[in-house]
């Protein structure tokens, strides 16, 4: 049977061993970083792709909105929502909100024992 002998490790074995790892590990770093830059990129594609289509929308209705203002019927409707005037002869209702009224006080024992004995 042959015998195995160890080889001795040599200094410069281990420094190039040690070089390989860190740059190995640079690398692996510098890839995250790379996925990183790259996810936050998509996110905001998706956000301007969001922001583009409500910009979009708001085209089309002030698009629609121009379109009404060229009429007289679409001036006076604009001047009434704008403004809340009324042509001559026509009765105004104004909504008044109800108020809140506060809840009453809870009850004391005592005036709760008072009640239950109708005093």
């Amino acid at each position: 049977m042959a015998r195995r002998t160890r080889r001795k490790v040599s200094t410069r074995d281990l420094v190039k061993t040690l070089i390989l790892l860190l740059a190995i590990v640079w690398l692996c770093f510098l890839v995250y970083s790379i996925y990183k830059k790259e996810e936050i990129a998509r996110r905001t594609v998706h956000e301007t792709q969001a922001d583009l289509a409500a910009l979009d929308a708001r085209t089309q209705t002030l698009s629609g909105t121009v379109g009404d203002m060229d009429t007289q019927r679409g001036q006076e409707a604009s001047v009434r929502e704008t403004f809340g005037v009324a042509r001559p002869g026509e009765d105004v209702i104004i909504v008044v909100p109800k108020k809140d009224v506060p809840p009453p006080p809870p009850l004391t024992f005592w005036q709760k024992v008072r009640n239950f004995f109708g005093l």
